[in-house]
């Protein structure tokens, strides 16, 4: 066990894993902006990606669609890394050179996602609060913030709501563990079924295909997830429709991102493995 949990192959894959996500991300940030706004200020008239992006660039500013970029770069890198990390880590303990299953992939990134979620809400909660903050809400339940940054921000809520709110949103990020378990039993499997030598292409399609499965089935969590990180008292008002706002813009966002994330991924390993010297057998089997 120890030697899957200290590799070089799982460190590869995890730094492999947090640099495509962070890349992506950056590409596709407005996006999220958009989704976010959609989850959480219901009171807007604006309800297409396009025209709230339009909206929140004429009301606050050219900018203003990559408000927070930098926290969420931040959680995003730590959280992909130790997911990665523990994905593979993981993945290498059971199998032990087996071919892996979708049962298999699904529970390992089930038990990956838990570690994760544990680990790095509190920095989700800080970044979704900074990413909020200055913009024009319609939602007056909304409660206005003024941090300073991202240590600034875990100070004030630490002394204001206690520590226990930098895991608000931990019980729906939990059963969220799916969405990357999903997406990665879904992204193995077509792995597994085209075999190797996938092309650019092909490593962005299923990388897709694998994200829009995953993020549908389990998008009302994410909305629900999105509220009480920014005020646990706010809940969705509007029945079952109310628990998929902003999907339209979470599926162009996430899809997007995962299938370049995936993309860079895969690249980024494989060119590191070789340049290391190692043996791409054991690679070619995760």
């Amino acid at each position: 066990m120890a030697s899957e949990v200290f590799s070089y192959e799982s460190l590869v894959h995890a730094v492999s894993g947090a640099v495509g996500s962070v890349t992506a991300m950056t590409v596709f940030f407005p996006l999220d902006t958009a989704r976010l706004r959609l989850q959480v200020d219901e009171n807007r008239k604006a309800k297409s990606t396009p025209s709230i992006l339009a909206e929140i660039v004429k009301e606050e500013g050219l900018l203003a669609p990559y408000r927070g970029w930098f926290p969420v770069i931040c959680s995003l890198c730590c959280s992909n890394f130790v997911y990665f990390y523990c994905f593979h880590c993981l993945k290498a303990s059971w199998q032990k050179g087996k071919q892996s299953t979708p049962r298999t992939d699904l529970i390992t990134g089930i038990a990956a996602g838990i570690v994760n979620v544990l680990v790095t809400t509190p920095l989700w909660v800080v970044n979704t609060r900074l990413k909020l903050q200055g913009s024009n809400f319609r939602n007056a339940d909304i409660r206005p913030t003024n941090y300073s940054g991202t240590l600034d921000a875990f100070v004030q809520i630490i002394r204001d709501e206690g520590v226990g709110a930098l895991w608000n949103g931990t019980f729906p990020s939990l059963l969220l563990v799916l969405n990357p378990a999903i997406q990665f039993m879904i992204y193995e499997g077509l792995k597994r079924q085209l075999r190797k030598g996938l092309s650019s292409l092909e490593v962005f399609l299923i990388g897709a295909v694998a994200k829009a499965v995953a993020t549908t089935v389990t998008y009302p969590l994410q909305t629900i997830q999105s509220v009480l990180r920014v005020d646990e008292y706010i809940y969705v008002r509007y029945g079952v429709l109310g628990l998929f706002k902003g999907l339209e813009a979470k599926l162009l966002q996430t899809v997007l991102t995962a299938a370049l994330m995936f993309l860079l991924y895969e690249k980024i390993a494989a060119c590191t493995f070789r340049a290391m010297g190692l043996n791409s057998n054991h690679y070619k089997k995760h």
